[in-house]
């Protein structure tokens, strides 16, 4: 008879695919709050645990909480639910929801936040963009090919169907008439792999996060023939991950004959709220 599964051993399964040692040093995974004895039967998953999503798990009737950000980047020295942090700790822990996050560990491990982007772009034949020394098929970002060569105006509509870009939309170096087809990703930010990007050769480059120096001086460096920059936002290059690690749980799970079912946010945590058109002048 199939039984609810303990949190400990979700926790397990979910280093073992996303190892923490995958994780920068300065980066908070792994379990935030909740009883490793406590027995889970469904677990949401979110981008970020914010007010919004946690009382969203809490009416879904989840026990775990899982996100990609982590709560508690930097040390704190109280949890009071006189901060809004704070807060979130205390509705999660009073409702009986355990917090785990997955951030730099899942963006390296494979499959990872890279390979769902890849996936919801439609990209095929997808291979590493900056490999992690010692580490086999572990790695930054990836790079994969459109079926067909798009021009660059269509591909970045292509983008925008495929990903919750949010108000702020897309923005993009280069002639929108340019073809591309052999394109490299990461999800959330990723000026950190732009060198990397320059040496795969590809056409385009969807992202988010990149500073207005950083592009002018890749713009700069690569030249016209050089690949495009498509910055995509934050949140939309991240959630297509949510889905894949839904599913990729409940596989690793199955082994434990549990009854634990999964729901994904498809609320926007994306802070930007609003978009100005721009304007002649």
């Amino acid at each position: 008879m199939s039984q609810p599964i303990l949190l400990r051993d979700v926790v397990a399964a979910l280093d073992a695919r996303y190892r923490p040692s995958l994780a920068e040093e300065w980066d908070a995974v792994g379990l935030v709050c909740g009883d490793p004895a406590a027995a889970i039967s469904r677990i949401h998953f979110a981008v970020d645990a914010t007010l919004v999503t946690v009382e969203e798990a809490i009416a879904s009737g989840s026990q775990l909480l899982i996100t990609h950000h982590p709560l508690l980047f930097d040390p704190v020295q109280s949890v009071a639910a006189t901060s809004t942090k704070g807060l979130i700790i205390h509705r999660l822990i009073s409702n009986g929801v355990a917090l785990f996050s997955a951030h730099t560990n899942a963006d390296r491990a494979n499959p990872g936040v890279s390979d769902a982007l890849a996936q919801a772009l439609c990209l095929l034949d997808v291979e590493l963009l900056e490999p992690m020394a010692d580490e086999q098929g572990i790695g930054l970002g990836r790079i994969g090919r459109l079926g067909s060569p798009m021009r660059l105006a269509d591909f970045l509509e292509h983008v925008s169907s495929a990903l919750p870009v949010g108000v702020a939309g897309i923005k993009a170096t280069g002639d929108p008439d340019k073809m591309v087809q052999r394109i490299a990703v990461c999800g959330g930010a990723g000026s950190s792999a732009l060198p990397a990007v320059i040496s795969a050769e590809v056409d385009a480059y969807v992202t988010s996060d990149l500073s207005h120096h950083r592009v002018g001086e890749f713009v700069d460096d690569v030249g016209r023939d050089g690949p495009v920059l498509i910055d995509a936002s934050h949140f939309g290059t991240e959630w297509p991950w949510l889905k894949q690690a839904a599913e990729l749980l409940l596989m690793d799970l199955a082994g434990f004959g549990t009854t634990v079912e999964t729901t994904v946010s498809t609320l926007s945590t994306d802070p930007w709220s609003i978009h100005e058109p721009k304007r002649s002048v």
